[in-house]
């Protein structure tokens, strides 16, 4: 593959991945302050099939797109008033993640590592990280302490995330063996 036809692929997969991470924050079941989404599972996705510069410009461009008015955020909304608001922090820790993620399975990769462990691993830090951000600006934003956050913010998805970064993980390992040809 020649090095233009490289970069329009690349250029193709990252444009492909913000209309399917907005398409996935379309998808949602109100659940309290915080809805469900399929986002998350969307971005862990990138994540394991991307090169690592394509799923962080992904994450990145989504979230600029967003940031800019486009509604592309759950309930097909957008502005800089979401990126602020209560679950603004779920939104911007998206980036974090995916940054901390994609180069744990950039290191792993560049050692031999490419199991469903390393992937699971990497799902993990992607989605500890987007808890973590996205209770600390609930808490901030709320005025709550960090049980009522973690009441509203986390405990009611553990289980589902668990679900979602299991079946990313599983559709994704066999996606990227198509991908990367």
């Amino acid at each position: 593959m020649t090095a233009s036809a490289g970069r329009t692929r690349s250029i193709a997969f990252v444009a492909l991945t913000i209309a399917i991470m907005a398409v996935s924050a379309w998808i949602t079941v109100p659940f309290g302050p915080v809805p469900f989404t399929l986002q998350t599972f969307a971005i862990m996705f990138a994540i394991l099939v991307l090169e690592p510069k394509q799923s962080i410009a992904a994450v990145a461009g989504y979230l600029i797109l967003g940031g800019f008015g486009a509604p592309v955020f759950s309930g097909m909304r957008g502005g800089l008033g979401v990126l602020v608001g209560p679950t603004g922090g779920f939104i911007w820790g998206f980036l974090i993640g995916a940054v901390l993620a994609a180069g744990l399975l950039h290191l792993l990769r560049s050692r031999g590592i490419d199991n469903f462990a390393g992937s699971i691993a990497a799902g993990v830090v992607f989605m500890v990280v987007v808890h973590v951000c996205g209770c600390a600006q609930f808490m901030a934003v709320a005025h709550t302490d960090l049980a009522g956050a973690l009441a509203v913010t986390v405990a009611p998805f553990v289980i589902i995330d668990i679900a979602k970064l299991a079946a990313a993980t599983v559709v994704a390992r066999s996606v990227a063996r198509v991908v990367r040809r």
